[in-house]
């Protein structure tokens, strides 16, 4: 089912983050399908590989074992950075915010702080064969100050799903029906405008 490194269903620690407020309680936490781990796995299978070069100008065991240990760790320094990236970039639901964190490298971190009443819909987009395979997607979260787009989502519906029953168990209503009203009263004005 749900991979429990992506998402979870939080039962943490009193203090789950950093900038928390005392009355925040963390409800919801996922990640980004590891398909974004992509470029440093090949990398480092690509550094693997070279690891084992010594033993093509000299082939004996010993060159070949100690190549391939050379490669392993060397395949190991190339894909830790893309491991650290993932990991720690996470998107956080509580009971008043989404919170999105993005780790860049080592010593980059992005928070981006959206409060939950101010989300006027969600909507999801999978895309591609590889998308579909994988279960990986794109989220759109549309807000009165514009779209949080988070790309490469692992299930996408299941995420979608569980903000939107986070919200409806809070009593916040997307504003959704508002908009459609205001869009349709505008139309009928048009056309009261025409006779």
């Amino acid at each position: 089912m749900y991979n429990k490194l992506m998402a979870k269903d939080a039962k943490l620690k009193k203090n789950d983050f950093s900038g928390q407020f005392e009355d925040e309680e963390v409800l919801f936490l996922f990640r980004k399908h590891p398909i974004v781990m992509r470029k440093g796995l090949v990398f480092s299978m690509l550094a693997l590989l070279l690891g084992t070069l010594p033993a093509l100008i000299k082939p004996e065991f010993s060159y070949f074992y100690g190549g391939l240990a050379g490669g392993f760790v060397l395949a190991f320094l190339v894909f830790i950075p893309s491991w650290i990236v993932w990991y720690y970039s996470m998107f956080i639901v509580t009971n008043y915010r989404l919170i999105q964190v993005s780790q860049k490298g080592f010593f980059s971190k992005s928070v981006v702080d959206l409060g939950l009443k101010k989300i006027q819909s969600t909507s999801y987009e999978i895309k591609g064969i590889q998308a579909t395979l994988l279960g990986f997607g794109t989220i759109v979260i549309q807000t009165y100050m514009g779209d949080l787009v988070i790309h490469e989502v692992y299930h996408p519906v299941e995420v979608i799903h569980k903000i939107i029953e986070i919200m409806r168990s809070l009593g916040i209503e997307s504003s959704d029906d508002t908009i459609d009203e205001m869009q349709q009263k505008e139309n009928n004005e048009e056309a009261y405008e025409e006779i």
